[in-house]
């Protein structure tokens, strides 16, 4: 397995100006990444999307749910942060 940092690595890791155009395919909303990137969070369809090699798979099929207390993780910011 590759270590995280080499070449091959790198090249499975969503750009983040890949994000700016995604949206969710139910809400049509922007999506986020997850602490560790890999999945992308849809906050108002509250759904979570797999990153899997770079590619995100955006079928709600491929989707899991996220339950409210999952979900405030995602919408809270820590004081001072704007």
């Amino acid at each position: 397995m590759s270590a995280p940092n080499s070449p091959a690595e790198a090249r499975h890791v969503l750009d983040v100006k890949t994000l700016e155009i995604l949206v969710c395919p139910l809400t049509k909303t922007r999506l986020s990444f997850s602490a560790d990137r890999s999945e992308l969070i849809s906050v108002a369809g509250r759904l979570a999307f797999p990153i899997i090699k770079g590619v995100p798979l955006l079928s709600l099929d491929e989707a899991r749910s996220i339950e409210p207390d999952e979900l405030r993780l995602f919408t809270t910011r820590p004081p001072g942060a704007e």
